[in-house]
């Protein structure tokens, strides 16, 4: 559990480190961590690669990552689920355009926060949706929904799905009780159906609970929850995830909408799964204080810098820089200049942001503050 390492992926052809290849910018983009595998992860994979044998595997066969999944929610979050409420997605992007192509009609509008990331912006027009964007607002130091705004995109007549993201990618907001509280009440009252992303969820680093759309009683048969062991064990290259449906009209058309469109996941995404839920408590806790310390330690330096300045995420592993203090007109080319290549504020809506990952060692972030900092 030595979050410290540095380990070289340039043999695994890693998509955050091949971006900046053959430079001396350091990458600190895409949300995957710099962290290795918890043993137990490892050590059922390299079993399942013993084996030999990699054909044709029905996840729903799975039982054993299944009721990983169902203890894991009891545990973490003291939500009850039940197993076939559990539809399986090689990610949580191929999820949330098929709550769009299950849950929407031609001319529909699709509802999404912004800033956000990429994917999650793009998806309404994908499938030929239009997009109304709620803001993201400072309120007291913290990130929250404009919920005047949201109640005003989801009156509208064509209004059918709110992809929300909690915890929030990249502010880092994680959804108080009373502002989802205030999300349910607005999807109840104009029929607007939710699909939660909270992919980050395992990655709360302050003492504050998570809280599952479809936990919530007005949402338990309006929404979609998406979760995966992706971003909190580091094993986003093996393309498993799943959705939490709990009514079964809403389940049904998800799942029908994926024929012939989405792959099964991966046997390996499987047993990582499975591992990850069951055998990597302690790894787990050890990795949320590193993740904190290394927090704490880059908003405080951030915030020391002339034209930057950044609120403390409450989850992910995801710092929002507010750079429009520099007072130049391309944050991302000011800090590759710098020698770092964070995720470009542009990207998310926000040209005058950036986004940097914390998931790393520690030296790596002294080293990115040394380089932000020069002349």
């Amino acid at each position: 559990m030595n979050f410290s390492d540095k380990p070289d992926r340039s043999a695994t052809k890693a998509y955050k480190w091949e971006k900046y290849k053959g430079t001396d910018i350091l990458p600190m983009w895409i949300a995957d961590s710099e962290f290795r595998c918890a043993p137990p992860i490892i050590e059922a994979l390299h079993k399942r690669v013993d084996d030999g044998l990699f054909g044709y595997t029905l996840p729903a066969h799975d039982t054993d990552a299944l009721e990983a999944i169902v203890q894991w929610c009891k545990k973490r979050y003291n939500w009850t689920i039940e197993a076939d409420w559990i539809v399986w997605t090689p990610g949580v992007v191929p999820a949330f355009n098929v709550a769009i192509k299950a849950n929407c009609k031609a001319g529909d509008t699709v509802i999404v926060q912004s800033p956000n990331y990429p994917p999650l912006l793009a998806a309404p027009a994908i499938n030929g949706m239009k997009r109304a964007t709620v803001p993201t607002v400072e309120l007291n130091g913290r990130w929250t929904l404009d919920f005047d705004a949201l109640e005003e995109a989801a009156a509208a007549p064509n209004a059918s799905l709110f992809i929300m993201c909690n915890p929030m990618n990249p502010v880092g907001s994680v959804m108080t009780k009373t502002e989802l509280d205030r999300v349910a009440q607005i999807c109840e009252k104009h029929n607007v159906t939710l699909c939660s992303d909270e992919i980050h969820c395992d990655l709360v680093l302050d003492d504050v609970p998570h809280l599952p759309a479809g936990a919530h009683s007005k949402l338990h048969d309006k929404s979609m929850t998406l979760m995966a062991a992706s971003k909190t064990f580091n094993v986003a290259g093996l393309g498993t995830s799943f959705a939490i449906i709990p009514n079964a009209d809403l389940r049904a058309k998800f799942v029908r909408s994926t024929r012939g469109i989405v792959p099964w996941v991966t046997v390996t995404g499987l047993t990582a799964t499975n591992a990850a839920f069951r055998y990597c408590d302690d790894w787990h806790k050890a990795e949320l204080a590193y993740l904190k310390e290394n927090r704490d330690y880059l908003v405080e330096e951030i915030n020391k810098i002339s034209g930057l300045t950044a609120i403390a995420p409450e989850a992910t592993f995801l710092l929002w820089v507010d750079a429009s203090g520099l007072q130049v007109d391309d944050t991302q080319a000011w800090a590759e200049s710098k020698g770092i290549g964070p995720s470009p504020g542009r990207d998310f809506g926000a040209p005058s942001f950036f986004r940097i990952n914390f998931g790393c060692s520690r030296t790596y972030l002294e080293e990115a503050i040394n380089l932000l900092k020069q002349a």
